[in-house]
Order: C-alpha cells, then sequence, then structure tokens
C-alpha cells in the first residue's frame, strides 16, 4: 500500500512546502483540500494548475486526491451541486489526480430516502462528465452516511465505475462498524481508506497515530488480507483543532507506524 498525508494538516501551506515534507518523510502522495483559502483549488487558471502538476511530478510524489466539500444528498437543486462536482473533476484531471472526495452531507430533516435517492442522481449525472475525465468522485464515510452500509445505499443505486467510496475510519468506527463489516460492504467501490486516531468517541481531537482507540490495526489486517494495494491516507484535522501539535512534527512517527502496521499485516 502506499502513504499519503492531507494537507488539511498543513492548512494554508505552499505547494513547494508540501513537497518537501511529503519527500523528508517518506511520503507517496498529498491529499489536497481544495478549499478555497487552500493554494491549490478550482479557482486556479490553466497556466498554475499545470505549474502545480510540474512541481509535483519534479518532486516524484503523487497528487492521490481532490478533497471537495460537495454535499451531494443536501436539499436544494441539483444544478449548482453538480457543476461544483464537475469543477473539481475539471482540477482532478488537470492536476493529474484520479480521485474527487465528495461528502454526503444531508440534512437532518430529510428522509433517509430522499437524500439517498437525491445523492444517486447527482452522482449518476456527474458521472458521465468523470468517465469522459478519467477521474473516480468518491463519496466519504462521513456525516450523514458515515457508515459502509449507508454509504452502499447511493453507490449500489449509482451502478457506476467512476463513483466509490472514501473510507473515513473514524467515521465508520463512530457509526459501530467493525472493519470486516465496512470492507465487506465497500470493497467492491473503495478508492482509498483515511486514516487518523483520537481519544475517544466524545473527544474527537486529533493524536499522533497508534496514540488513540480507533482500530487501524484491524483496519490494515482487513485490506492486506484481501489483498488490497492501495492508499493509506492520514487525514490529521489541525484545521479544525488549532491547538493541536504541528503535523510536521508528527509525519516521521506516523509514517513509521503506518509502516509497521503494513509490516506486520503482510
Amino acid at each position: 500500500m502506499k502513504l499519503a498525508f492531507s494537507t488539511l494538516g498543513v492548512p494554508g501551506l505552499p505547494v513547494p512546502e508540501v513537497l518537501a515534507l511529503a519527500t523528508a518523510h517518506g511520503y507517496h502522495g498529498v491529499e489536497l483540500r481544495a478549499h478555497p483559502e487552500e493554494p491549490v483549488n478550482p479557482g486556479l487558471g490553466p497556466a498554475e494548475r499545470a505549474d502545480v502538476a510540474a512541481e509535483f511530478k519534479a518532486a516524484g510524489v503523487e497528487i492521490l486526491s481532490v478533497a471537495g466539500y460537495t454535499r451531494v444528498a443536501a436539499p436544494g437543486e441539483d444544478g449548482p451541486v453538480v457543476e461544483e462536482v464537475r469543477r473539481l473533476l475539471d482540477l482532478a484531471h488537470d492536476l493529474g489526480a484520479p480521485f474527487v472526495r465528495v461528502f454526503p452531507g444531508a440534512d437532518p430533516d430529510q428522509s433517509r430516502e430522499d437524500a439517498d435517492a437525491t445523492a444517486a442522481r447527482r452522482l449518476g449525472t456527474a458521472a458521465e462528465h468523470a468517465s469522459a475525465l478519467g477521474v473516480r468522485i468518491l463519496v466519504e464515510t462521513h456525516d450523514s452516511h458515515r457508515t459502509g452500509a449507508d454509504a452502499i445505499r447511493v453507490l449500489g443505486r449509482v451502478g457506476h465505475r467512476q463513483v466509490g467510496a472514501l473510507w473515513d475510519v473514524m467515521h465508520t468506527w463512530l457509526g459501530g462498524e467493525q472493519p470486516s463489516e465496512t470492507y465487506a460492504a465497500l470493497s467492491p467501490y473503495l478508492g482509498y481508506v483515511q486514516v487518523k486516531d483520537i481519544a475517544s468517541a466524545e473527544d474527537t481531537t486529533p493524536l499522533p497515530l497508534g496514540r488513540g482507540v480507533l482500530p487501524l490495526t484491524e483496519c490494515v489486517d482487513v485490506l492486506s488480507r484481501h489483498g488490497w494495494d492501495g492508499w493509506l491516507c492520514w487525514e490529521y484535522e489541525k484545521r479544525w483543532y488549532e491547538a493541536v501539535t504541528p503535523l510536521p512534527e508528527l509525519l516521521g512517527a506516523g509514517r513509521d507506524h503506518l509502516a509497521r502496521l503494513l509490516s506486520d499485516a503482510a
């Protein structure tokens, strides 16, 4: 498996500095948070996109994903949501990234049936653009659809190879799923896996990998046992918890921890 980290852990950091961290600590790739406050976002022009792609290529680091914030199950008109996904897909294509991340994001007052149908309809529409560009849309296990069982209600309706799942280990655990259950649900759709660690279900402040309660060992064991050879991406949510230890100070130890888990599971 290949290892990446998310720029959510180093908010606002310029691309050259992100690449310096990746190469210094042995990460194969980076998940780029595509929020407007970040250096890389859908507002970049063609020349700027080409420059970013060239910088990553020169450094020998892959752009794993463009992590957007589109809420595909949210109430409202389909058009703006689909257009937002298309803009993310265009950015990913121009950067050479294989994946775009979206959220489910249903509102609490929506029925489950309405939320599932809304998300599936929009994803099915956007899938044609994704197919033309060779980029996959991944729905993260998050918010209204935090488990694998939740996600496949939508993905099964879409039934398109360019629409899959991003497994966020924290959310499936908080939703009560065991890693073996999540993998069984998501394996036909799985794009990559986000790993992290937290103190407890009540305290989701990010911790160094291996210092918390999340079942990272079991997750890697399940993936390895089934011969899955994709990406593990460390999402350290520094952006939302400003007081925690800066990610650059943890990247080396985090990579070593993931490497040990992979070695033990081999």
